[in-house]
């Protein structure tokens, strides 16, 4: 079931026509730092994805500090990047994992199987002596075809019905560090804490020495979660909560969902409630 592939895989594959590389690095702090790198250096062939302006919308009253993009000019991003719907996309990032699978997920969210992020980045891609080079390609535009899965998304309104009924056949699944979760801290949103309700498995906690544990391991680390309930999960803004994700479909949970405005936009209604401590 294994959504990552290893260097030695896609090193032997660079230079295949139907595989399509994708740079996601990204900075929080510093929006344009992954671009400038990609500009340095990058795996070659690859085509570089800016999480918030490719892979995100402008933000606005609601829908948290990572809209989802407009799906018509996602789509065309993708086009542009040669991308349709036989296309297989690995996507890498500087080796956190979260910004890649953004893609990932997204990729998921319109319709498209042939998607893997890959393990340990950039960062374990170099250190493996894998070339680079600095060459922006240019790719024939494509036609892809849209197909919404609705079944790995969740609205705010699905959020906010659990929250209301205090709904016990679906978790809520906070990604954040622990700190920022019991709201002790809380370094990027306006309010500390966490959606009522919701337990907490951070998502930093899916990977060793920067790589993406096993279905086995990833497994262990949900024992506490029943796999016939629905599960969503969620995050600051929709972007660490994609590696906890995948984590639970590498676990074998087939009922995910992603609830992608996250706090961030739980946060924005003024009148939600908000949990602290456990």
């Amino acid at each position: 079931m294994s959504f990552v592939v290893e260097q030695d895989w896609l090193k032997e594959r660079l230079e295949q026509e139907d595989i399509r590389i994708a740079d996601c690095r990204y900075n929080l702090g510093l929006a344009d730092e992954g671009y400038e790198l990609y500009k340095k250096n990058h795996i070659p062939g690859a085509v570089y994805f800016h999480v918030s302006n490719d892979l995100s919308q402008p933000v606005s009253t609601h829908g948290g500090r990572h809209p989802l993009p407009n799906i018509e000019e996602f789509k065309q991003t993708l086009q542009n990047a040669g991308i349709s719907n036989e296309t297989t996309v690995i996507a890498y990032d500087g080796g956190e994992g979260s910004f890649a699978g953004r893609l990932w997920w997204l990729l998921k969210y319109v319709g498209h199987e042939k998607v893997y992020v890959l393990n340990g980045g950039y960062k374990a891609w170099t250190e493996a002596g894998y070339p680079v080079n600095s060459a922006v390609p240019e790719y024939q535009k494509t036609n892809f075809a849209i197909k919404i899965n609705n079944e790995i998304y969740a609205s705010y309104e699905d959020v906010k019905k659990i929250v209301a009924e205090k709904n016990h056949e679906t978790i809520l699944i906070d990604s954040r560090e622990n700190k920022r979760y019991l709201g002790l801290v809380e370094p990027i949103d306006k309010k500390a804490g966490h959606i009522p309700g919701a337990i907490n498995k951070v998502w930093s906690e899916g990977y060793e020495n920067g790589l993406f544990k096993s279905g086995e391991d990833q497994a262990k680390r949900f024992t506490d979660i029943d796999k016939d309930k629905q599960i969503i999960v969620y995050c600051g803004s929709g972007i660490t909560a994609t590696p906890n994700f995948m984590a639970l479909k590498e676990a074998g949970y087939e009922h995910v969902k992603l609830y992608a405005g996250s706090f961030s936009d739980w946060i924005s209604y003024e009148e939600n409630e908000i949990e602290t401590g456990e």
